[in-house]
């Protein structure tokens, strides 16, 4: 029973080894550069842009002693002419044009104060700059030629990684 036994398992291992595939095998290799071509693009990278102007501003100092003269000078003027309630009414009316007058008056004789004061003006430019991404990579191994694309530059020769597997 002993020899039929170890037939048997011999057998089973026969035939075990006959359905397994054949594994492939990997390994390291170079190959030769043929060319290499910098992938570009354009980035916008807008930044600010900041300068210095002066500004000048006109300040007219307001007085209102103009209309208030004006105004009292109406009054007075107005109140000589009419009787009565017509005496009022004329008086109110020199009071009112007298402080318009009065207040033109005044404004030609203010003075105007010219400040300069520093502004800060700012505005956002475009900056176009160009980005490399990439590095298109033309390269032959073993007479046949090849491309892909690689993140950096690969000098002369490309490290690619072999399989070989048998044709069924």
């Amino acid at each position: 029973m002993n020899k039929k036994l170890i037939c048997a398992l011999l057998a089973l291992g026969a035939v075990a080894s006959m359905s397994v595939p054949a594994q492939a095998a990997d390994f390291q290799d170079y190959a030769r550069v043929l060319r290499v071509t910098p992938r570009t693009q354009q980035v916008n990278q807008p930044q600010e842009v900041c300068h210095n102007e002066i500004q000048r501003v006109e300040r007219r100092e307001e007085s209102h002693a103009g209309a208030l003269v004006g105004g009292v000078a109406g009054a007075l003027l107005g109140s000589r002419f009419g009787r009565g309630q017509g005496r009022t009414a004329a008086a109110a009316a020199g009071a009112i044009t007298g402080a318009i007058v009065g207040d033109n008056i005044g404004d030609r004789n203010e003075g105007t104060q010219v400040e300069e004061r520093p502004v800060r003006r700012c505005e956002v430019q475009d900056n176009w700059v160009t980005r490399t991404d990439g590095y298109q990579v033309d390269y032959e191994y073993r007479g046949h030629q090849y491309s892909t694309v690689t993140p950096y530059e690969p000098g002369d020769r490309l490290q690619v990684r072999v399989s070989v597997v048998p044709a069924q």
